[in-house]
């Protein structure tokens, strides 16, 4: 039994992963108006790295980094390609097309698609009641990118609400993979993001490489570009409260808590908060379809049953 004492700083920790998770959507849109998607992760994902390098070198953990085996780094290698190049390219982009409260909303029906993924990948079953629980989320999902018109199916960002719901997938692969890599959690996150940092460095390379007339100058200006106080400030908030220190403190959650599910029912409040946040700040009008259809996500993850931890 995990002494009180540890649950009280799981419960503590947990909540500010969620307060820092409950500020990114409004921090994605902010920040995409002074920089664009991929430069917005190359960055974010670059102060990941030297953040949880950081922490690594004052826990006194790079022994464990060293020891890393083959096996490890190619495990790293393509969940870094999951999560955050991938996933995190992916949503940004989503955000870039939609508004921020359905951006938020979409991405959000992940625990449902884990669910669905696990039934091929994980050989689980899936009772009546998951079944009933995937329609609700779906339904919920159907209010949301309808504007409470589910009948008529006329989805008002079709690409956009294409790259949400993908993020939701890629998030709920990344896992499931990752449950079945038994390393340091810390050690995990340091070679996932300087993973992700190579393949977000690769992909604007190629972009600017192509976008180019091969001049060496306008080449590096288009990969490390100029880059406003406004966009620089939206890096670093990401870097270290979506992705560095935020994973972080999730993970210390998890490693003390006595009841996974109590920790990590927790996260339901995050998306309410969200919207609160987008409303306020962004000003924009949360729309009641955009309500019903989180109240009916989250409805049916409830019914799923508790978050299993991964």
């Amino acid at each position: 039994m995990v002494p009180m004492k540890n649950q009280k700083k799981a419960t503590t920790f947990a909540l500010l992963a969620i307060m820092f998770w409950s500020t990114v959507g409004t921090a994605f849109k902010l920040s995409l108006q002074y920089v664009d998607f991929l430069h917005l992760l190359l960055f974010a994902s670059l102060i990941s790295v030297i953040v949880i390098a950081a922490i690594i070198t004052f826990s006194g953990n790079w022994q464990l980094i060293r020891n890393t085996n083959r096996s490890g780094l190619v495990h790293s290698a393509l969940l870094g390609f999951l999560n955050p190049f991938l996933y995190y390219a992916i949503l940004l982009k989503a955000y870039s097309i939609l508004p921020a409260q359905e951006a938020i909303v979409l991405n959000y029906t992940w625990p449902i698609v884990l669910l669905l993924l696990s039934i091929p990948l994980l050989k689980q079953k899936v009772s009546k009641r998951s079944i009933f629980a995937i329609l609700i989320s779906f339904f919920g999902t159907i209010v949301t990118v309808t504007h409470g018109n589910p009948g008529g199916l006329n989805f008002a960002h079709p690409l956009g609400t294409t790259l949400a719901m993908g993020s939701a997938f890629i998030w709920a692969s990344f896992w499931i993979f990752n449950a079945r890599d038994q390393r340091d959690e810390l050690n995990k996150l340091f070679f996932n993001f300087l993973f992700g940092f190579l393949y977000t460095l690769l992909a604007v390379s190629v972009k600017a490489f192509l976008n180019s007339d091969l001049k060496e100058v306008e080449l590096i200006g288009q990969i490390i570009p100029l880059i406003s106080l406004n966009g620089i400030a939206g890096i670093a908030y990401i870097g270290l409260f979506e992705m560095g220190i935020t994973f972080v403190l999730w993970m210390k959650a998890m490693q003390l808590t006595n009841s996974t599910a109590r920790i990590t029912n927790l996260i339901y409040i995050s998306p309410f908060v969200s919207l609160m946040l987008v409303g306020l700040i962004l000003g924009e009008a949360i729309l009641p379809s955009t309500m019903a259809g989180l109240i009916l996500i989250v409805s049916g993850i409830f019914l799923q049953g508790p978050l299993k931890k991964q």
